[in-house]
Order: C-alpha cells, then structure tokens, then sequence
C-alpha cells in the first residue's frame, strides 16, 4: 500500500464551496454573517432539547468563556476530567484558577463519579468552598456517565460544562452529549467528527445564556455609540468563512457518524480474534458513541516485532500528522509513558504508512500540572501505559482496515 492511512482527517462533501462562495460574493468576509446564522441553526437543530449555540473560533475558546460565564475566577477551583486533552483543562489556569484532577471509572474511561463526589466534599474541607464548575469529557467519543455527575453537580449546586468536543453526534440514552449540563463544547478542528477547518461552538441552555456568551465573544461592548468596556472580552468569533464550511460539513455529519460506527464495528470484529489485543467498545447500549478515535488496549505479554529498539532514541520533532511546533532534545523517558510493546507497534505501524498515536497522557501526569490536586484510582494510568488510537476518520476504508489489522498481525510476535 503506497498511501499513508492517517488517524482522522476531515472529509469534504463539494457542499462547503458553495456557501464559502456566496460570502465572498456578498463580502461576508467577517466574524459574522449569513453563513454563521446557518450553521448555528443547523447545529441548534441537531443537538435539540431547545436549546442556543454559539459558533466560536475553537472549543478551547467555548471552554473558557463558559467558565468565565459560571463565575470562574482567581483563586477558584474547577474539576476537570484527567484522562484528556490538555485544552480541556487548560482554560481554567486562563483565570487564575486551579484545576481540580478526577481519575477514570474502567469502563468508559471517562470521570468516575464516586471519586468526583469524594474531590468536591475534600475540597470544601479544605478550602471552605465548593469548586465552581465540573468539566467531564467524552474521551474519543465515548459518553461519560452524565445522569450520575448531574446528581451530584445538582446536589451541590456545582455548574456542569460538558465537553463533548471529541463526542459530537455521541449520545446518553439517545440525548446527544453536551445538551444536559448548564453549557455544552463542541469542536470543529479539522481532526473532528465536522472541522470548519478550525472552531468550536458552546451550547446555552437559552437565549439569556446565549447572548451572555456572545457579548463575551465580541469583545464585550456596552450599548454607545462609541466604544465603551465595562469587562473584558474576548474575539472568539467564527468567521462567516469558516462557517460556511461547517454547513456543508452539517450534510454529512450524520454519515460520518454512521461511518465512524462501521468502522469499529470492522475493528471490532478482528480484534475479537487477536489474542493480547482488547478493543475498547461501549460499555452497555446507554452509551452511544460516535467512535470518533478506536483504541485498543495492549496486553503487558504481547510481544512485538522491533520491541528492542522502542524508546532507543528521543524523538525530535513531531510524531505521524501531529501539527505545530514541538520542543526538541528532551530525554527518552518520562516517568509515565506507553509501555514498550505499544510504542513498538506505533513505530511498526508508522513503518507501514499507518498513523497511530498512544492515548491521551493524563493530565495529573503532566509536568505543567504537578501541583494540582488529583483525586486517583489508577485507572487513567493503567490504560495509558497499555492503549493505542488506530485510523478512524471518515476517509478511512474498510480496505484499508484490512491492511491496518494485517499490518497488526504481522507485528505481533
């Protein structure tokens, strides 16, 4: 195979030219727009439940104005998911705050909600306050357990901001992902489920929470005929270009969706045949996940094909279709890593021209985040150091998964 099978990339329909288009020709060239208008539409029509969205530059964006919007300030706490992405977390020190570490339950992976309750009664004891927003994530698409965080948020009136940025389309109980807590982050980057080639939304419980969210967004102008500033906002924004691109991405979603089932259904099915390997499936039908990335966990005894030379030298720039610039030159190990059989089957596969990454590394793990204070099962850990992401995206094609589960036999020893 002379191609190289990359882990998700976006997949345009020929829909998105037409409205980028129309914005060039009326000179919709702007952070609002026709376009903007449509696509929030669209979305607010896919998520239900009545509610309002904005169209933002990135989720990490829709993050940080929805903790600004529950009052987050410096010196607060905010509990966050620890089996993520940093840009889950990484808005809460924007504000000054703290981030508050939740290990994960083992089946879905995502915020166990016993120790969430533990974190937030520890944390009044000893800072004589609740935290002021739980923030849990749909990792790699799959539900976190929502009507248990939702019954101890409500308990003690703690705000929830469901980040369901990896989980667009994803549902509980057939109610789609970021519609049941007080706001809701979605993610268009071009690695998403729908990319505007960068963006975000957040989902408002109504209109009042919507407009809150927009005048933040636009830099947060007073009612004058001159500029006036009585806060600090922000230019979050979704051009009406960009935007443009997600209403032609909107009528495909649902066949992305479908595609991105398909496709761990076919990995499903190999993997149930490969003794050491465990493909990572939903735990029970309440959760309905749109398998954005497909992980598989790696048994310690699996051996694999060039295990020797994993880790035999630092990697100095960044790894398969990683984007953006990466320090250099740093040591071999760090004190939390994959174990060796998995870094070895990335390299094998890398060798094939197949993109894999390891999962996420904890956020409790991260060097940045040392002295945050983490409530731990070693559940996050123990997959991290076992897991691999396999190609998912919807240009992923049922021949190509037979070379990526061929590929994966012949690595194994």
């Amino acid at each position: 195979m002379n191609k190289r099978i990359y882990l998700c990339l976006a997949h345009m329909s020929g829909n998105e030219q037409k409205f980028i288009q129309e914005a060039f020709d009326t000179n919709w060239v702007v952070p609002l727009g026709p376009n903007v208008n449509g696509f929030e539409e669209d979305l607010r029509n896919f998520v239900g439940q009545n509610k309002q969205v904005v169209a933002l530059s990135a989720g990490t964006a829709a993050i940080h104005l929805a903790l600004i919007a529950c009052g987050v300030q410096a010196g607060d706490e905010v509990i966050c998911q620890s089996f993520t992405f940093c840009a889950s977390a990484n808005p809460v020190t924007y504000l000054g705050a703290t981030p508050v570490f939740i290990d994960s339950e083992k089946d879905s992976w995502n915020m166990d909600p016993a120790l969430l309750e533990q974190a937030i009664l520890d944390r009044k004891a000893k800072t004589g306050k609740y935290p002021k927003a739980i923030i849990p994530v749909a990792l790699y698409g799959m539900p976190y357990r929502i009507e248990d965080i939702m019954a101890i948020a409500n308990k003690y009136g703690i705000p929830v901001i469901e980040d369901a940025a990896e989980g667009m389309g994803s549902r509980w109980k057939g109610q789609v992902l970021g519609t049941f807590g007080e706001y809701g982050v979605l993610s268009f980057n071009g690695n998403k489920m729908i990319t505007t080639s960068g963006g975000g939304a957040l989902i408002c419980k109504d209109e009042a929470a919507k407009n809150k969210i927009m005048w933040y967004a636009t830099q947060a102008r007073e009612a004058y005929p001159y500029y006036q500033h009585e806060a600090i906002g922000f230019n979050y924004r979704l051009s009406n270009i960009c935007a443009g691109i997600g209403r032609g991405q909107m009528m495909i979603l649902d066949e992305h969706i479908a595609h991105h089932k398909h496709i761990a259904k076919r990995y499903k099915e190999a993997f149930a045949t490969i003794e050491g390997i465990t493909f990572h499936d939903a735990p029970s039908a309440d959760y309905d996940s749109n398998f954005w990335l497909n992980t598989v966990l790696l048994d310690e005894s699996l051996h694999i094909h060039g295990e020797e030379n994993a880790y035999a030298e630092a990697v100095q720039g960044a790894v398969g279709g990683a984007a953006g610039v990466v320090h250099g030159g740093g040591s071999v190990h760090t004190d939390c890593e994959p174990n060796r059989n998995v870094e070895a089957i990335r390299m094998f596969l890398d060798k094939a021209g197949i993109e894999s990454r390891p999962l996420w590394k904890p956020m409790h793990k991260q060097p940045v985040f040392k002295n945050a204070p983490a409530y731990l099962s070693g559940v996050s850990e123990a997959v991290f150091k076992r897991g691999l992401c396999l190609p998912s995206g919807p240009m992923v094609t049922d021949e190509d998964v037979d070379y990526i589960i061929a590929s994966i036999r012949n690595a194994i020893k």
